[in-house]
């Protein structure tokens, strides 16, 4: 342009200046900046506001207060635009004097120190301004809701929600999902969603992401699945971000094959969609695919990362394959120039320890340049019970406890290899350590999706509705077993209870009472999906078996490890995990 003579305006460098802000481009914008000055437009209060966004949003604080003092006169955007500044910068004191000393103060103005104080987690200074505000809109509101649900207090956020005296834009209904989210509350973030269908307001991406993130914590597959036709129907475009939320969906709920459609499907893929497929083949137990995945990921000149390698050797744990995560470790470094943290060694240790490598697995430990958590020790713990190494496992238990003493299922397996050992002095003395500390033993709970409804089990809970029904059902599931052969496995109960109340500890474990009601409700021919928050233990696993068998139906446990896929009797796991 300046080469055909043809002279810049205002507008010119307006536009300049949005595309430098857009795209970072702190050079090309002080060039901008230099040619403002050299075209005579140094006064204009348009432009000196554009450039301190600029600078504000670039990083440049003193430049943006620099031209902030130094311009001509300041009005009511320039104010506005210096508060968003120094938010951006955490300069909340400044933004606040700045505030106070406005003449005039325009709906931006308050909004500006709500999201300034909200940002900073000074929730009661952004409620005091938000309270004083006298021309509250719809971004007031958004902007305080969002502040309640960043920092946890969902009651207050719906309290606000609830209260809003206007129609509520789809950042509204977003910012509560997103919230309810964020707090693991996912029924109450699909709950939200259901409301806002019915005001008919159009959800948005932003909405599919966050109900896809719930769907997938949850394994709510019926929900998930809904949102995608959802997604299809109303020809949202599926972008790198949508396509992994729905990929991670798919995997998290059981159903490996429809991530990888998805997946195939995407016209574009990052290294967040590449990590989300490998990462949901090794939850499977589909060691080689998640390998030939990387395999592919390399042809693409994708760079992996960490998380690259945890769903890598997680699949390699996953599948007993042992030379391939050896090796896939120690490439890390070499080949990839990337650091194994502490997750990456806890897979080893893991690997390892279920391989028998006992040894190889503690000197990893010795070797790791951070201090081993209880995360890795308790792999260790684990393979050294698979191998029946007790006195390794009283070794490793005693670091547990000292690591994590609030964890009472230290103390239960610590008490449990005194009791194999016949020293009952050992075991009065876990006994009463968590009495004095009043630890407990997490108890397990299962869910399973019925209608679109996630049902909750906890041991011991009777509150469900159809309890009677279900109890009565399991009874007559564990007789027939009975009638089979099947004894129960009571290896993971303490050992100096009766034999009775052994059997009676694992024959009521959550995910059996998931399973049976899912029995009794879900049609014939359709799987039963059931999440658990702690891993199966040896019984579970044995029961779940047989009860798939029996009753001819597929069964797919996620419990915190990885997923069980039970079929005719057998388990995808072949029995390894």
């Amino acid at each position: 342009m300046l080469n055909e003579n043809i002279l810049p305006d205002g507008t010119t460098f307006s536009m300049l200046l949005r595309g430098c802000t857009a795209f970072s481009l702190v050079t090309v914008g002080r060039s901008v900046h230099c040619h403002i000055l050299k075209w005579g437009f140094g006064l204009d209060m348009f432009l000196l506001t554009g450039l301190l966004d600029f600078y504000g949003k670039a990083g440049d604080l003193s430049s943006a207060k620099r031209i902030f003092w130094e311009m001509p006169e300041r009005d009511i955007i320039t104010q506005n635009a210096m508060i968003a500044v120094l938010s951006k910068h955490d300069c909340v004191n400044d933004a606040r004097k700045l505030f106070d000393e406005m003449v005039e103060r325009s709906s931006s103005s308050w909004n500006s120190m709500i999201t300034c104080y909200c940002k900073c987690g000074d929730i009661d200074s952004a409620r005091a301004i938000f309270d004083e505000n006298p021309i509250k809109d719809v971004v007031s509101w958004n902007a305080m809701i969002g502040g309640y649900c960043k920092t946890g207090q969902l009651v207050q956020a719906l309290e606000l929600f609830d209260q809003m005296g206007f129609a509520k834009n789809s950042v509204t209904w977003n910012t509560m999902i997103s919230g309810y989210v964020q707090c693991r509350e996912f029924a109450k973030a699909i709950t939200i969603f259901q409301q806002m269908q019915m005001q008919n307001v159009r959800p948005t991406e932003v909405t599919m992401v966050s109900l896809l993130s719930a769907c997938a914590h949850m394994g709510a597959l019926d929900m998930g699945k809904w949102i995608h036709a959802y997604v299809k129907h109303h020809r949202f475009t599926v972008d790198v971000i949508l396509g992994n939320a729905l990929i991670d969906m798919y995997s998290k709920c059981g159903i490996v094959e429809s991530a990888l459609e998805v997946f195939h499907g995407l016209g574009k893929r990052n290294i967040y969609c590449w990590n989300s497929i490998i990462v949901g083949l090794g939850m499977h137990g589909y060691g080689q695919d998640a390998i030939d995945a990387f395999l592919a990921m390399e042809k693409e000149r994708v760079m992996p990362d960490g998380v690259t390698f945890v769903g890598l050797l997680c699949g390699c744990n996953h599948s007993g394959l042992v030379s391939e995560g050896r090796d896939y470790f120690f490439q890390m470094r070499k080949l990839y120039g990337i650091d194994p943290g502490i997750e990456h060694y806890g897979c080893m240790v893991d690997l390892l320890g279920r391989a028998g490598s006992l040894e190889e697995a503690l000197e990893l430990i010795g070797a790791m340049p951070m201090r081993p958590n209880a995360v890795v020790w308790g792999s260790f713990l684990r393979a050294c019970k698979i191998h029946n190494d007790t006195k390794l496992s009283e070794q490793v238990t005693n670091k547990l406890l000292h690591l994590d003493p609030q964890d009472g299922g230290n103390y239960v397996a610590l008490s449990n290899i005194y009791a194999s050992m016949n020293c009952w002095d050992g075991v009065e003395f876990c006994r009463r350590m968590m009495l004095e500390k009043g630890v407990h033993k997490t108890p397990g709970c299962s869910s399973i999706e019925v209608n679109n409804v996630i049902h909750e089990f906890v041991v011991g809970d009777t509150s469900h509705p159809q309890f009677s029904q279900i109890y009565a059902f399991l009874v007559k599931v564990l007789s027939k077993l009975k009638d089979l052969g099947h004894e129960a496995d009571t290896a993971s109960v303490l050992h100096d209870i009766e034999e009775e109340e052994k059997e009676n500890a694992v024959q009521y474990h959550s995910e059996k009472i998931a399973i049976a009601f899912g029995l009794m409700t879900i049609g014939l021919g359709k799987p039963i999906r059931v999440v658990k928050n702690l891993r199966m233990c040896g019984d579970c696993h044995s029961y779940t078996k047989l009860v798939s068998k029996l009753f001819d139906r597929e069964i797919i446990v996620r419990d915190r490890n990885r997923f069980h896929h039970f079929k005719d009797g057998s388990c995808s796991c072949n029995d390894y995990w």
